[in-house]
């Protein structure tokens, strides 16, 4: 119950912080403004404001690509599961030193045993692919994006409220 009581205050804090600068799908999705820039500087100019004016719009983005990575790559999922599993499953029902035989063991080997499984097991599945995967192709669709869609007439007036 505590558990659930701290997911729902992360999501409301998520919700009031990053999630309130999220631009309507219409807005977002705009055709109508798509045209090429006309220079380099009109081109970063457009990248300036559109990642600052849509960046709930583009975590959303990152997000997305990001569960897609994982989905698209089963054993990166399932070796993140099997640590992150065994590391709740350890603390929870093995909080104590437990006697098997003539052996004890501690809390350490049972971490020992799910490490040296765990990692080989993490680094097998190329978290480093998908990392830079997820890197690239957030850079392209984002600044892709930012690049093409022109400011809308608000973009005028964000300059003014800046110098007053």
């Amino acid at each position: 119950m505590d558990l659930i009581l701290k997911a729902t205050d992360v999501l409301k804090s998520l919700k009031e912080t990053r999630l309130s600068g999220l631009r309507s799908p219409s807005e977002f999705f705009d055709y109508q403004r798509i045209s090429r820039p006309a220079d380099s500087n009109a081109a970063f100019s457009r990248i300036s404001y559109n990642t600052r004016y849509f960046s709930g719009n583009y975590g959303l983005v990152v997000a997305a690509l990001g569960v897609y990575a994982l989905l698209t790559n089963w054993l990166l999922l399932v070796s993140l599961a099997f640590l992150v599993g065994g590391f709740i499953a350890i603390n929870r029902f093995a909080p104590d030193a437990t006697q098997f035989g003539e052996h004890t063991i501690t809390q350490k080997h049972l971490y020992t045993g799910l490490l040296v499984i765990g990692i080989p097991l993490f680094w097998w599945a190329g978290p480093f692919f998908t990392f830079f995967w997820l890197i690239g192709a957030s850079s392209i669709l984002i600044l892709g994006h930012a690049c093409m869609l022109e400011p809308g007439v608000e973009s005028d007036y964000a300059t003014i409220q800046e110098n007053v």
